[in-house]
């Protein structure tokens, strides 16, 4: 595909507007446009430089967009190249999203050094886009050095993301003892790094102890093999004076390379295609089923012998998996 080709030529050579336009491709339903989108990762994969791939949830109004922006700058700021995956809920009604990541970092979207991507979660559970994962391949193949992948917000499902970042940051607010306990122990497991927003002005003390109470817990947590000494760790930051920011940023830094050194970046990486490949054979089967009308015709008779409690959710599954061998 010569089209092909050319999009891949010009999404290396950093071209913006090619880039943009190839995950809108990746991101699209149709099934020609999902061939090009395979085709444009593979001509892609074989080249692509490393990026450091960072997950960031947080609580809502804790600062995401902010701290990004801030810490965006920073990186910008030391000649590094930045792209940024922002993903926004999706209305499960009509499917829309307002997509105002932009408008929210007006700073770092005029910067040269930086790209920055809404994606509406379409319904899609784990707190990033269906596609959010071959986007960041563009990215990477685009040649930026860090890829930002911002998560819906924090719940049950948002540790997804861990499975297609290299450090996984939680972003909290200044809050009392209750803050502990909103977060899930889930997502706290595979934090690596936890900021405490907005440490500036009378919220500084507030920051202060909130990071004391989760540096308490995390060392309740059980020791991952993944982790040199003192990580996991809680920080206090401020996105608007620009407190912390260097200092998470050599957090970052020193556990990439430490996780480098000892092989666990590889096999991290090695672990999370696999995780991908199986999440799409589980979505190939359910879609080729849906497009098959024996079979669409047998779940849907299924479905309905479930809602009138003639038979369980799990025999009805049994028997739809059993017509299909």
């Amino acid at each position: 595909m010569k089209h092909i080709e050319d999009m891949a030529a010009q999404i290396r050579a950093g071209d913006r507007r090619a880039l943009a336009r190839a995950i809108t491709l990746v991101e699209s339903a149709r099934e020609d446009h999902r061939t090009q989108a395979l085709a444009l990762i593979d001509t892609l994969r074989v080249s692509a430089p490393q990026a450091l791939r960072i997950g960031l949830s947080g609580t809502p109004g804790v600062g995401k967009s902010t701290f990004i922006e801030g810490f965006g700058l920073h990186l910008t700021g030391q000649g590094l190249r930045v792209a940024v995956l922002a993903v926004d809920p999706s209305s499960t009604r009509s499917g829309g999203s307002i997509l105002g990541d932009k408008t929210r970092m007006d700073l770092l979207s005029r910067d040269p050094n930086a790209f920055i991507r809404p994606s509406p979660s379409q319904s899609h559970l784990g707190g990033v886009a269906r596609r959010t994962r071959e986007a960041v391949t563009l990215c990477e193949a685009a040649g930026f050095d860090v890829v930002l992948i911002e998560t819906v917000g924090v719940g049950q499902s948002e540790t997804m993301v861990a499975e297609m970042s290299d450090i996984f940051v939680l972003l909290l607010a200044p809050a009392g003892g209750d803050e502990l306990q909103g977060v899930k122990r889930g997502i706290m497991e595979i934090a690596d790094l936890i900021l405490v927003n907005k440490a500036d002005g009378d919220l500084k003390p507030a920051a202060i102890r909130t990071q004391a109470d989760y540096t308490g817990a995390l060392r309740l947590l059980r020791k991952r093999a993944q982790d040199p000494k003192g990580f996991p760790k809680a920080r206090i930051v401020s996105a608007l004076t620009g407190l912390g920011l260097e200092e998470a940023w050599q957090d970052m830094q020193t556990l990439s390379d430490w996780r480098k050194e000892h092989g666990h970046w590889d096999a991290r990486r090695k672990a999370q295609s696999v995780h991908w490949f199986e999440q799409a054979v589980r979505t190939g089967l359910l879609a080729r089923i849906s497009a098959d009308k024996q079979a669409s015709a047998a779940m849907q008779a299924l479905a309905q012998d479930v809602a009138d409690g003639t038979l369980s959710p799990d025999r009805a599954a049994a028997k739809m998996l059993d017509s299909l061998s």
